[in-house]
């Protein structure tokens, strides 16, 4: 990967991850909680959101995995929220998880959708750029879906599994982040790459 291109993708990957997690607070706002306002979390100052693992050891790990070929990815600091406060208290959880995802979901139709209907050659480096941004949106968005803390998968599986599976719960807040590292590193994490690639072809109409 040419190191334009790195620069570019991995400020990409920052701003992404800082939208994802202002989505987060935001829609706790609007369900009544404040922690994250009170916290000074909703900036778009990257400083705010970096996290020493997610954001820079993890990204950085996997550039030297993959010989600087990328892509690399990660996460920010979780935005603080205290669900007591939500006015919805069945589904405010679970609204505030899929909120993230939903953003960069969002973000990556709307530049994919721009590159489909203006026909943008894929030997433009304009086109590039723009793939970029669509690709790392789609790649953020599967990727926090996935039912592991820290990810947002696991608020929402949370939000469905009843009481019963308590144990199940407490094994995942106990080991997950190991799980997920372990997926990362060994090529658990496959599928995610598969359909992100997928999404960003049917979107943008480029393969």
């Amino acid at each position: 990967m040419e190191p334009a291109i790195l620069i570019f993708s991995l400020i990409v990957l920052l701003l992404s991850v800082v939208v994802h997690e202002l989505a987060h607070g935001y829609v706790a706002l609007s369900l009544g909680d404040l922690t994250a306002k009170y916290a000074g979390r909703l900036t778009l100052n990257p400083l705010k959101h970096l996290d020493l693992f997610g954001s820079l050891i993890l990204p950085l790990l996997l550039l030297i995995a993959t010989a600087g070929q990328g892509p690399v990815f990660g996460w920010a600091k979780p935005i603080p929220i205290n669900p007591h406060n939500f006015k919805d208290q069945k589904w405010g959880s679970l609204k505030v998880a899929l909120a993230g995802p939903a953003t960069n979901f969002a973000v990556a139709i709307a530049f994919g959708l721009f590159i489909r209907m203006f026909g943008l050659s894929p030997q433009l480096p304009f086109t590039n750029l723009m793939g970029i941004i669509v690709f790392y949106n789609f790649l953020l968005c599967i990727f926090n879906l996935i039912p592991i803390p820290p990810l947002d998968g696991h608020w929402i599986l949370f939000s469905f599994l009843p009481r019963g599976f308590d144990g199940i719960k407490f094994f995942l807040q106990q080991y997950g982040i190991f799980i997920l590292i372990f997926l990362i590193f060994f090529g658990g994490l496959q599928g995610v790459f598969t359909l992100s690639q997928y999404l960003f072809s049917i979107t943008t109409g480029l393969y």
